[in-house]
């Protein structure tokens, strides 16, 4: 493969780097083109609430086949490729600024999220990612009932 992004290489991302490069290979099966070069950099903005963790990501042109997300320990990763535009059969480029080619994302999530419940979707060129969050109940109080009825047995 050519041009990883740099992002992918950073080595606090361990073994990611294996994995998107099959996440790759899985669209290049899925009959994506191999003859796209270069990489591009979609904008991505991440949104916490009090119930989920919100990635949003600008995809325009790009389709759901183009797309894949993996979840990795604490560690989600967004890769795929979007076609470039060519000239018209008349015409010449004179300023490329939007990006096109492979990309990979990968944004750290600090708070326990569930990923059996996480969905994903593109929708008008944004692919939103929701992950809800796992609420840590350690450290709070909980009441507890007395009884006079026997509970477990004892040594």
């Amino acid at each position: 493969m050519s041009a990883w992004p740099s992002l992918l290489l950073a080595p606090e991302l361990g073994d990611l780097t294996d994995d998107v490069r099959r996440l790759f290979h899985e669209l290049e099966r899925a009959g994506m083109s191999t003859a796209i070069v270069g990489q591009c950099t979609p904008s991505l903005d991440v949104i916490e609430t009090d119930e989920t963790i919100e990635i949003v990501m600008d995809l325009p042109g790009v389709s759901m086949a183009a797309v894949r997300v993996m979840m990795k320990g604490e560690v989600v990763v967004i890769a795929g490729h979007k076609v470039p535009d060519g000239p018209s059969a008349d015409g010449d480029y004179h300023l490329v600024e939007r990006g096109s080619g492979r990309f990979a994302r990968a944004v750290r999530i600090v708070p326990p999220f569930d990923g059996a419940q996480a969905a994903a979707s593109l929708l008008n060129g944004e692919l939103r990612i929701v992950l809800p969050k796992i609420h840590d109940r350690r450290g709070q109080g909980r009441r507890l009932s007395v009884t006079d009825a026997p509970i477990g047995h004892r040594c």
